[in-house]
């Protein structure tokens, strides 16, 4: 009877840890898409952190952005911190915004362009062809996926630039720049802001009397019903914004460890407090 009594202790106390880890769980599981740019890799970890400290289990998966626009479509996934609106996603918008939200805007300053370091002695795009041996008429930039490869593309076509735009990742675009600097050659990227280059690099951009890159606002979208289904962490995206300070500061960070969460983790403990005043997160 003692043993039959223990059995049943010990069951019982099992089930309540079953029973506990249960609720516990009723947290659901988030997945989060995000592109292979710096803001996007480090606002999509910070805010993983910030998730999992509220007992969410958070998952991530970086794809290009039109396959991201796609799966949130579909409702393969949940959200993306790093929309670019209204004018540099705007093809995907225009294709998928029937299966999307906005759900929040994290900076309401974005910018593109082309850039270039401040040795160099031009200030217009306008400026360009004058110069293109000393460019070697090349223009480097990121994915072709990328609004801001469409606009430079319109761009050189608008300003009849005798120029050809280097398409390939950011690591690369970035690692160029950095060659370029250490030479002080000529160098002319697809810049943006906010970018981690601006606090590493002396850097200006170019005019576009034309106006052709945009004023974006870095924008949080997410699948139709995920308003509904998570009210509370929608409503921690709704007040998720970071000041362009705050977004370099928490890019440098997260550039210093090949594992961005590393960063993110270590940004978040610096600015617990702050964090946790600007993004309340309501219990379930």
């Amino acid at each position: 009877m003692k043993i039959l009594r223990k059995l049943t202790v010990v069951i019982s106390v099992i089930t309540l840890l079953l029973v506990s880890s249960c609720t516990r769980s009723v947290k659901q599981d988030v997945l989060m898409l995000y592109p292979n740019w710096a803001e996007g890799i480090a606002v999509t970890h910070l805010a993983k952190v910030v998730l999992e400290e509220q007992d969410y289990t958070v998952s991530l998966k970086r794809l290009e952005p039109g396959p991201i626009y796609a799966a949130l479509y579909k409702s393969e996934a949940d959200v993306c911190l790093d929309a670019w609106l209204p004018y540099t996603h705007q093809d995907y918008w225009a294709r998928y915004e029937s299966g999307l939200d906005i759900v929040g805007v994290i900076f309401d300053s974005g910018t593109t362009g082309l850039v270039v370091p401040t040795y160099v002695d031009i200030n217009s795009i306008e400026e360009l062809n004058t110069h293109k041996e000393q460019f070697s008429s090349k223009i480097f930039g990121i994915g072709t996926g990328a609004g801001i490869h469409a606009n430079t593309e319109k761009v050189i076509e608008d300003y009849a630039l005798d120029y050809k735009q280097i398409s390939s990742s950011e690591t690369s675009m970035i690692t160029a720049l950095k060659r370029a600097v250490s030479k002080d050659e000529w160098i002319v990227i697809t810049g943006w802001k906010p970018h981690f280059m601006w606090s590493q690099y002396d850097l200006k951009t170019l005019e576009d009397p034309q106006g052709i890159y945009p004023t974006d606002e870095i924008t949080i979208v997410s699948r139709k019903g995920f308003k509904e289904d998570q009210p509370a962490i929608a409503g921690f995206f709704e007040q998720f914004k970071l000041s362009e300070e705050m977004l370099y500061a928490l890019m440098d960070e997260v550039a210093k460890d090949q594992d961005p969460h590393v960063g993110a983790r270590i940004f978040y403990e610096n600015h617990k407090d702050l964090l946790l005043a600007m993004l309340p997160i309501e219990e379930n």
